[in-house]
């Protein structure tokens, strides 16, 4: 019986350890607020890590080694004293190149609505069908919008059905009296970025995410001709989404990721591609024109 009890509970152990998704370090910064009592901060932390890293959110069976890496920084800017919050929260994504001890930032975005109601002990819970709390609606959000990015990276518009699920989050989300989910209010929001994402003129974006990642940077070590070829395709869809819809939250999301990258990986270009290169770039990303113009000079 003792064995029994035993093989169950290493079983129980086993399939813990392999569901969830998420490797997600949070923090929450209260250095804006004046207060002798700040322990509910801690409590939010340690409630906001579990929520995000006990929860299963995909459909498949992810190892401790496969799980998704990212960071959640919330930036409390006012607090009531009991259970209001305001502020704003910066949200990373990152991935592992194969074969290579790199990884590459697939999302680096603020979000600047970050606005909560969150009591001490509070349960987190969420329900898909019925979005009452704005705090697990927008970890949920964000949940789903780093699956999509990640299984996107990993097969060409593998993460559509994560996608999907964030823009039922926002759909159902329309009720909530607090901002970031409604079109009107802004024009880079929790809504347009899905919106985007899923907007037919920008689907060449999603394809860019496979072609860069899996079939550019992954192969990169094994055959860095073929790898080098499919990163430079990925130009003429940035340049196909920003005829069609020039200057997309989804699009801008991609170069504050990938700017930095960008310039490193082409400065080791054919020396004759390189301004047409500047070039291109400097048309799809305009606001980051002197990153660029470093490819030039080295």
């Amino acid at each position: 019986m003792k064995k029994i009890i035993l093989f169950i509970f290493l079983l129980t152990i086993h399939f813990q350890s392999i569901a969830q998704d998420f490797n997600c370090n949070i923090s929450v910064l209260s250095e804006n607020i004046q207060s002798s009592d700040k322990r509910i901060f801690g409590v939010l932390e340690n409630a906001l890590i579990e929520f995000m890293n006990n929860r299963k959110w995909s459909d498949d069976i992810i190892s401790s080694k496969e799980r998704i890496n990212c960071n959640i920084v919330i930036d409390v800017r006012s607090w009531n004293g009991t259970d209001e919050f305001s502020g704003n929260a910066q949200i990373q994504l990152s991935r592992p190149v194969f074969g290579t001890s790199y990884t590459t930032t697939l999302l680096n975005i603020s979000d600047k609505d970050f606005s909560f109601s969150y009591s001490d002990g509070q349960s987190l819970d969420f329900n898909e069908s019925n979005n009452t709390s704005n705090l697990t609606s927008m970890l949920a959000y964000y949940a789903n919008i780093m699956l999509g990015l990640d299984y996107d990276s990993f097969s060409l518009e593998g993460g559509s059905s994560y996608l999907q699920k964030a823009f039922v989050i926002v759909n159902n989300s329309q009720n909530l009296p607090a901002r970031g989910w409604k079109a009107p209010e802004d024009t880079r929001n929790r809504y347009w970025l899905i919106e985007n994402l899923l907007n037919a003129n920008c689907k060449p974006l999603r394809q860019v995410a496979y072609l860069y990642h899996r079939k550019g940077l992954d192969v990169l070590q094994s055959n860095e001709a073929v790898g080098r070829k499919q990163i430079n395709d990925c130009i003429p869809l940035l340049k196909e989404v920003q005829k069609n819809r020039p200057n997309t939250m989804a699009q801008q999301m991609f170069f504050i990721a990938k700017a930095d990258e960008l310039v490193n990986f082409f400065s080791n270009a054919n020396p004759s591609e390189k301004s047409q290169i500047v070039t291109d770039l400097s048309l799809v990303d305009p606001a980051n024109i002197s990153k660029y113009q470093a490819i030039l000079r080295n």
